[in-house]
């Protein structure tokens, strides 16, 4: 029976090729326990953290790697000839490519999430830096699995130049069809690169206003000030003024109020300090930089431009009422009776 043979080889062959194969998967679940348990906890008692980090990143690519050796070497050990040494060949190649790719991928993606996520929350990052961090994780991810897999075709006999040169005329016929898609996905990058505001930053973008829940590559999410949530698409970011309203140091408002003509010099003068002191009055919403002036004769009116600034932080329209308020009040206390149009008729008798 032993001598018997299939594929013109004895079973005897076949017996010993699959007991290699069978011993370098025993051999790579050992070396796993090694790397998950022995050398792991060795590891534990070293200062740096590079090596717990490659361990429990390495372990299962070791198993894999190992296997793959012993049934490369089972079936080369065989000698096969014709398309099955051909094919074998080239499918144990390509797999290398694949099983090499993963492993420097594995132990990439470990090192980057162990210490470039966590280097980016010690600086203060927010959540779209965070969101940055983990698209430059993934994009890495997929640029060595993309290197990986063209390399994998190359070892299995495909003529991996024409491959490209077809795949690049395909994206570009797909890049024309989806045009609008691939704005939006070059918007969501510069956003991500310049970072021109932040997630929970007010805007005002193509004439919205509100405040940003997130961004993503396509699309971002804002909270208008009247409640609804619009979708922006991000290109709006790249052919759009915008402006970030929480970056502003303060708030300028310009305010022009008109007094009747029979006011006198003195009132004037009075309208002008009470201005004054509604700002010193209210320094915690406003700062102290104010101007107050008399600036001219107007049809109905005299003229007169009030210009504050309200502080960081603090809620435009709430400074604004109490700003408006006080006015009214202390005008009316002083009583500067502010203009509305009028118009004076003078009839004039006829002489006799």
């Amino acid at each position: 029976m032993w001598s018997s043979k299939i594929l013109e080889h004895a079973l005897t062959e076949w017996g010993i090729s699959i007991g290699i194969a069978v011993g370098a998967w025993l051999f790579g679940r050992l070396l796993y326990w090694l790397f998950t348990d022995v050398l792991k906890d060795m590891a534990g008692r070293t200062e740096g953290r590079v090596d717990d980090v490659l361990l429990g990143a390495l372990g299962q690519p070791v198993v894999v790697l190992v296997t793959m050796l012993g049934f490369q070497i089972a079936f080369e050990r065989l000698e096969f000839v014709g398309r099955v040494a051909y094919y074998g060949g080239h499918a144990f190649k390509a797999a290398w490519a694949l099983v090499l790719t993963w492993t420097i991928v594995r132990a990439v993606s470990a090192l980057l999430h162990e210490y470039l996520l966590p280097y980016a929350k010690q600086r203060g990052a927010t959540s779209m830096d965070e969101s940055v961090m983990a698209l430059t994780v993934r994009a890495v991810g997929i640029l060595i699995w993309g290197m990986g897999i063209i390399g994998a075709l190359n070892n299995a006999g495909y003529n991996v130049s024409a491959l490209l040169a077809g795949v690049g005329i395909s994206g570009l016929a797909l890049a024309m069809a989806a045009k609008d898609t691939v704005a939006n996905v070059f918007g969501g990058i510069t956003v991500f690169a310049d970072q021109p505001f932040r997630t929970g930053d007010r805007i005002r973008v193509a004439g919205h206003d509100g405040t940003v829940l997130r961004v993503g590559m396509r699309s971002t999410r804002i909270r208008t000030l009247d409640g609804p949530v619009v979708v922006v698409p991000n290109f709006k970011f790249t052919d759009s003024v915008l402006e970030n309203v929480s970056e502003e140091a303060s708030r300028r408002v310009r305010h022009e109020l008109g007094l009747i003509y029979e006011t006198s010099p003195e009132r004037m003068e009075r309208a002008l300090q009470v201005l004054h002191e509604i700002v010193d009055a209210h320094q915690q919403e406003l700062l102290p930089d104010r101007s107050a002036f008399f600036s001219g004769f107007k049809d109905f009116s005299l003229s007169v431009v009030f210009i504050y600034y309200i502080r960081k932080g603090r809620s435009i329209e709430d400074a604004q009422t109490m700003v408006h308020l006080e006015v009214l009040r202390r005008f009316a206390s002083e009583e500067i009776e502010f203009a509305y149009p009028t118009q004076v008729e003078i009839h004039k008798e006829p002489s006799a």
